[in-house]
């Protein structure tokens, strides 16, 4: 029997004012947003991450309010990838893994780092940032322990974390070069599918896939239609046949109809 990998589909974020009365059922309260989009998704990716560093207590009730089967992606800090653009962060990378991500325990899913449109490749500068990121629980805490502590005390509980996973999405021309790719496959970093006209590219450099559906990459798209959930249906399940997993999310302009788009992806999915 084919080792078929997992696919979780999902949005980027839960808190968008447009879903209430569309998406969310009309009345329901704030509060219970998070745990109604779970109940209906696999996968939600934390994009609060990125513009500042979160507490434990955050990550815990995020996780007690979704199924224990449920998987967070967490998008890096803007700290790490806009401002230090990826260089001489170590301590900046400690204290966002210190910052409470392992409080998610087993719900715990991939990182995701999107570089500045502006930040060209420079195999040096990212060969380095890819040998900082953590590949397991050890190396993870390793770097966590490392925090400063000027906010708060270092979360380091590990229990129940799977692989430490990462994804990195660039934005800038100067990536598609066959040496940023390998770079990637070298670290098994996921290049994150973005289905854009500008990055097109579907190239799978890790044993997982990260997509961040902003497309469709094509003239005049106003928003994914059902045969671009088909096709993409029929691809994603060639990727999962050797034991990949898969996480897509849907974080294009068309984001009030993103939560119908990924339950429609994850059931044409299912159903190949």
């Amino acid at each position: 029997m084919t080792n078929r990998g997992e696919v979780r589909t999902g949005t980027a974020g839960w808190v968008f004012e447009p879903w209430r009365g569309t998406f969310f059922p009309q009345g329901l309260v704030q509060k219970k947003e998070l745990s109604y989009a779970a109940s209906h998704l696999t996968t939600i990716e934390i994009n609060a991450t990125f513009r500042a560093n979160q507490k434990p207590a955050s990550f815990q009730k995020w996780a007690s309010e979704t199924p224990e089967n449920f998987k967070f992606s967490i998008k890096g800090p803007q700290l790490v990838t806009h401002i230090r653009r990826l260089k001489n962060c170590r301590q900046e990378l400690a204290n966002f893994f210190a910052s409470g991500p392992l409080a998610l325990g087993n719900q715990l899913g991939p990182f995701v780092w999107q570089l500045p449109p502006n930040l060209a490749f420079d195999p040096q500068v990212l060969s380095d940032f890819l040998e900082l990121l953590p590949r397991d629980s050890a190396s993870y805490l390793a770097l966590a322990s490392e925090a400063d502590g000027a906010k708060s005390e270092p979360y380091l509980g590990a229990s129940d974390i799977g692989p430490i996973r990462h994804a990195i999405e660039p934005r800038h021309k100067s990536f598609d070069d066959p040496a940023a790719n390998a770079l990637f496959a070298q670290h098994n970093v996921a290049r994150v599918i973005a289905d854009t006209l500008e990055n097109p590219g579907r190239e799978l450099t890790a044993d997982f896939a990260y997509c961040r559906l902003q497309g469709p990459a094509r003239e005049a798209a106003s928003g994914y239609e059902d045969a671009d959930i088909a096709s993409w249906a029929k691809e994603i399940a060639t990727w999962r046949e050797p034991g990949r997993d898969v996480f897509a999310y849907f974080v294009h302009e068309d984001k009030l109809h993103a939560p119908q788009n990924a339950m429609a992806l994850k059931k044409a999915v299912d159903e190949q």
